[in-house]
């Protein structure tokens, strides 16, 4: 639940920069099913799914359905049914992949893939299945900074924040220090009392972080 809760407000914030307009389409059916509510889940899945019948290479579709079959293969692991499991996180990752490849340069495709890689990741505890995840999480991320551009302030403290926040704690677990170090001294330097200092002081004098400061943090109050 922490971990869906996570993806949650990654994805509410960090949309909202990249001015895509299909996820105000689908975004509040999601957000409900991954919070626990599987008939909007299945509502959000059938309007990607009826887009899909007509194009099935309609990339932000393709990318709100993967992330749909990776809900679902959640609720599958839990209630212990393996393979069903396994089966949904391969195709809701695949199809994440190809929504990718059709549309590299889209935001609204990145962010979601990125957000939910770079989450899910944290859960894993297998360095060799997390890694290939964790960099394309970084890829996307990196995407979505090339496109705001050097200076992120136009964004506001949260989108900001959780852009780099995931930069840098992604690169920490990838082991390149060098890179890691430079994103958490540039959110000290960039965000002063807030809640993404804290959390780069806390890597700057420990060198990890536990996830729970890794991400999604003053969702509720950050603009």
């Amino acid at each position: 639940m922490k971990r869906t809760l996570t993806i949650l407000a990654l994805l509410g914030a960090l949309l909202q920069a990249a001015q895509e307009r299909f996820d105000m389409k689908v975004r509040n059916y999601f957000f409900a099913g991954l919070a626990g509510d599987a008939t909007s889940l299945q509502q959000g899945m059938e309007i990607c799914e009826e887009i899909l019948a007509q194009d099935p290479k309609q990339a932000e579709p393709l990318v709100w359905h993967g992330m749909g079959l990776v809900a679902r293969s959640r609720d599958a692991f839990q209630k212990g049914d393996q393979q069903t499991g396994i089966t949904l996180w391969d195709r809701g990752l695949k199809e994440m992949d190809q929504a990718v490849e059709i549309a590299p340069d889209s935001l609204g495709v990145r962010i979601v893939r990125g957000a939910v890689l770079l989450t899910a990741t944290h859960y894993l505890h297998n360095l060799d299945v997390e890694r290939p995840l964790i960099e394309k999480g970084i890829s996307d991320y990196e995407k979505a900074y090339s496109v705001q551009g050097p200076g992120l302030s136009h964004l506001g403290t949260h989108k900001s924040g959780e852009l780099m926040l995931g930069l840098a704690d992604g690169y920490s677990r990838l082991g390149d220090q060098g890179k890691a170090r430079a994103w958490f001294e540039r959110i000290q330097k960039e965000l002063p009392g807030t809640s993404y200092e804290k959390s780069a002081a806390a890597w700057l004098e420990n060198g990890t972080l536990p996830p729970a400061q890794a991400g999604c943090l003053s969702c509720h109050t950050s603009k």
